[in-house]
């Protein structure tokens, strides 16, 4: 059985010697990044979707049983997201707080903002039925957050925080699952090469509006394996064995055209830093392999029967079945990995995004 922390060890080599470049020069810091700033959907969001009026919640048990605090924080999770694990890993003691909480003021703006929404993507229209926020308004929030910061830390050392933070987005998966597949009104009208075409356009605008705001080192998932999330194969795979391999053929489409969009708009950028973490084959893997990395299901999620929970809709309390040990779970609900999964997700983004880091 493969350590589930043997990759983390060797992406912590690696920082820990960039940390130690970084601090021979005297100009000592506690963390590799001054801030982080994280956009996007469900997979990041650590609680703006709890104020806001839509049911893409995850703000009350079982959500965050297995967090610090053992209380729900609004992460589509039982305990940390990947992009937690990430923060530590890169020697954060605390995370950026949720840009809409009460908690992001002060001092706590020093190390970042978190401006992501559950069910939100590229597609606009669909985060906006959703009642999501659209990545343009998080564009618009990061906008507001850095004169927040100004006022804080002084516009001399917010500019250089800004400069040198990573900036991390994830999304993609809700424009597909929650919005493509199941809405007739698109997928009878347009092709999926072509609503591929029109969300990849949506992430061109998106970065060239977070480069024109001041970020350089930005850091993007790629689609996951859409077919092996225990709720496609519910609904799409008819109980087939494995995963719904026509929407895996669709993810691995769009991720080839994203990763081209990315390197033209690298080329195109003077100082921009862009890298595309594929995120595909490490989850692909241990879904298809769950017993190599330590894992006993893959299937199914850990909460209720993890064959459609998610949110409010169904993952509460009240679920039956939920299981007691969610580390034995690739899945914590029907779309969501697990904290278990988030850490082998995190090992694969350390070590894919040094190049962000230097």
């Amino acid at each position: 059985m493969m350590n589930k922390n043997m990759n983390s060890r060797d992406a912590l080599v690696l920082l820990l010697s960039a940390f130690v470049f970084l601090t021979c020069g005297g100009n000592a810091q506690d963390t590799l990044v001054p801030a982080i700033m994280t956009f996007g959907d469900s997979a990041v969001d650590v609680g703006n979707n709890d104020y806001l009026p839509t049911i893409y919640k995850a703000n009350y048990p079982p959500y965050g049983r297995d967090f610090v605090t053992h209380q729900p924080t609004g992460r589509f999770c039982n305990g940390k997201l990947a992009t937690d694990i990430t923060a530590e890993t890169l020697g954060f003691k605390s995370f950026a707080p949720a840009y809409l909480s009460p908690q992001a003021s002060g001092k706590n703006l020093l190390i970042g903002a978190n401006f992501a929404s559950a069910a939100s993507g590229y597609d606009e229209k669909a985060a906006m039925l959703n009642h999501a926020i659209p990545l343009s308004q998080q564009l618009d929030y990061f906008k507001e957050y850095q004169s927040k910061l100004a006022k804080v830390a002084g516009s001399k050392k917010a500019a250089s925080i800004v400069k040198d933070a990573l900036y991390l987005l994830s999304a993609g998966s809700s424009d597909f699952v929650q919005n493509y597949y199941i809405n007739p009104w698109i997928n009878k009208v347009i092709t999926i090469d072509q609503y591929s075409s029109y969300l990849v356009d949506s992430f061109t605008t998106f970065i060239k509006g977070l480069y024109g705001l001041g970020a350089r080192k930005i850091g993007v998932t790629s689609l996951p394996p859409l077919g092996c999330l225990p709720a496609a194969r519910t609904l799409f795979g008819f109980h087939e064995n494995g995963c719904v391999s026509r929407f895996n053929t669709d993810a691995q489409a769009f991720n080839k055209k994203i990763n081209s969009a990315a390197a033209k708009l690298q080329k195109q950028h003077p100082g921009l830093k862009i890298v595309i973490f594929d995120i595909y084959k490490p989850l692909y893997d241990l879904v298809q392999t769950p017993s190599n990395f330590g894992f006993a299901e893959a299937r199914r999620g850990c909460c209720g029967t993890g064959t459609v929970e998610t949110t409010s809709l169904l993952c509460n309390p009240k679920s039956i079945g939920t299981c007691s040990n969610a580390t034995q779970y690739v899945f914590w609900d029907s779309v969501h990995p697990s904290e278990a999964a988030n850490q082998v997700l995190a090992d694969a983004l350390i070590l894919q995004g040094i190049a962000l880091i230097g």
